[in-house]
């Protein structure tokens, strides 16, 4: 069963989704205790759909409660509830033969992301990847919103790359988000306020170093009701818009980043 879906065009900017997948295998269903709606809580829905922008893009389409492919390989499957925010995944044990397929999903997809990236650095000398996420606000209660200041709009993560050889696109990355006129306002922007990067960015950066310049962006879910799943179209939108205007000049920089 395929678990990629890749494209791969001219540009030096890859732009994946790996948190977008809903698909759970069928041999997972029986013991699959959660129900769609609370699947969708903690997946990143329409993040597939932002990585677009760019000629090169990677969308995954397992969820991530079949396997977390931005955890090492030994946290990969969510087996209690503390790997997953609380929830209990699975009405009972999985077996060990369905745990080791899941195993199996994850290291052909890694597969695929080093064959990709290998083949795009034969022929550029840097690439500089964006990982889209979104994270959950409003986790206490339909009614509960986590504090602001802790929880920006927009996190910018860049806990996996050399931020000195790449400031230049970092912090043109968070000047124009900053900067940008969303909706007549600006969005609040914070670089490592609620997540680092995750460990997809941490393998990138441990197999191809300074060649790559691996950023997380975290969109919290202001732009959609994260309990009902429905979702702000105009904001939707504007996000997108975001992300182009934010992430194309990017490549006036990379070629001066050592």
């Amino acid at each position: 069963m395929k678990s990629l879906k890749i494209k791969k065009g001219i540009t030096n900017i890859v732009i994946t989704s790996i948190h977008s997948g809903h698909r759970i295998r069928p041999q997972l269903l029986p013991y699959l205790k959660l129900s769609e709606t609370e699947r969708l809580l903690e997946e990143d829905p329409f993040t597939d759909e932002w990585v677009k922008i760019s000629d090169n893009n990677i969308r995954v389409l397992p969820s991530r409660f079949e396997v977390d492919l931005n955890r090492s390989r030994n946290k990969a499957i969510y087996t209690c509830p503390q790997d997953a925010w609380g929830l209990e995944v699975w009405s009972q044990k999985l077996p060990d033969e369905i745990v080791e397929k899941s195993l199996q999903v994850y290291d052909e997809i890694y597969t695929q992301f080093a064959n990709y990236f290998d083949d795009l650095l034969a022929t550029h000398k840097h690439l500089i990847i964006y990982d889209l996420h979104t994270y959950n606000h409003r986790r206490e209660g339909f009614d509960k919103y986590a504090l602001p200041e802790e929880n920006p709009e927009i996190n910018i993560g860049t806990g996996n790359l050399n931020r000195k050889a790449w400031s230049q696109v970092v912090d043109d990355l968070v000047d124009r988000m900053k900067t940008y006129n969303f909706e007549g306002r600006h969005l609040s922007v914070g670089e490592n306020i609620k997540f680092c990067g995750g460990h997809f960015g941490s393998w990138l950066h441990s197999r191809y170093q300074d060649l790559v310049c691996p950023i997380s962006i975290e969109v919290k879910k202001f732009f959609m009701n994260e309990w009902t799943g429905n979702v702000f179209e105009s904001q939707l939108i504007h996000v997108k818009e975001l992300l182009i205007a934010a992430i194309t000049p990017a490549t006036m920089h990379y070629k001066t980043c050592q």
